[in-house]
């Protein structure tokens, strides 16, 4: 009889499982990983329902343990995308690495640190750059409105990201929700210019506030428009010129005349 155990995977191999595994769930295309992808969108999207719920949770006991539960999951995401990285100095490139370390910081030290778990809405950006909403898009026959949906998402975080600093900044003493409806009617009257006057920044970093949030979120909000307006076009590299924008029934390119074979969007 053979008592000899079978023999044990080595940890390079099972990181190196656990590495493709993450890449998968990350650019994964397939049904898995775009329920994964749901998953962690709908996790982000929990994160924030909690940075805006905080003026009513924070005077509780429970406010403590959903803040450390939401710092254990960011930790535990930054180690996985660290895993899942080629490399640490690629890992500390990307922007979401830095902002998910200042999330994960201000959850840490709630009562040293302002609460900027609002930067979280970033990663709802990311999704318009995901397999997530295209594939979802496609599925459902909507491809061509992926460029306003995106141009939407863009707007959406945006807004929240400004209406987030400002009330962290200037209005996250005051009770209940009235702070971020106040931060949220200051940001949508900058971005329109309506500019009503009834609530302004003190100070100059309000000043600053003011006018960054009148720049971007104009040129945000021209953006939306234009896709909106703008005739669908698909995106389809010419192996000849190398144009990537053709109409969606598009024969020839427009540029060089070469015959082109776009794929319908149901392919």
């Amino acid at each position: 009889m053979d008592t000899t155990s079978p023999p044990r995977e080595p940890a390079s191999s099972y990181l190196r499982s656990l590495r493709l595994a993450v890449q998968r769930i990350e650019r994964g295309r397939d049904r898995n990983a775009l329920r994964w992808q749901a998953l962690l969108a709908f996790i982000d999207l929990s994160i924030l329902v909690f940075f805006i719920m905080g003026p009513y949770l924070r005077s509780g006991p429970s406010y403590l343990i959903i803040d450390y539960m939401i710092a254990a999951w960011v930790g535990a995401e930054l180690a996985a995308r660290a895993l899942a990285a080629p490399s640490l100095r690629a890992f500390f490139r990307k922007p979401m690495t830095w902002i998910d370390g200042v999330v994960l910081a201000t959850l840490l030290f709630p009562d040293a640190l302002f609460n900027f778990a609002f930067l979280r809405v970033m990663r709802i950006w990311s999704i318009g750059k995901s397999p997530l909403l295209r594939e979802g898009l496609r599925r459902y026959g909507w491809l061509h409105f992926h460029e306003v949906v995106r141009a939407v998402l863009n707007f959406l975080v945006f807004l929240f990201l400004v209406t987030g600093f400002v009330y962290t900044t200037f209005f996250y003493a005051r009770e209940g929700g009235e702070g971020f409806v106040d931060a949220l009617y200051f940001t949508v009257a900058t971005i329109t210019t309506t500019g009503f006057g009834d609530i302004t920044l003190p100070g100059t970093l309000g000043k600053l506030t003011s006018v960054v949030t009148m720049i971007v979120g104009i040129s945000l909000f021209v953006r939306l428009a234009q896709t909106i307006v703008r005739p669908y076009k698909v995106h389809f590299p010419c192996p000849q010129c190398g144009l990537q924008r053709h109409d969606a029934d598009a024969v020839h390119c427009k540029a060089c005349g070469h015959l082109l074979k776009i794929p319908d969007e149901g392919d």
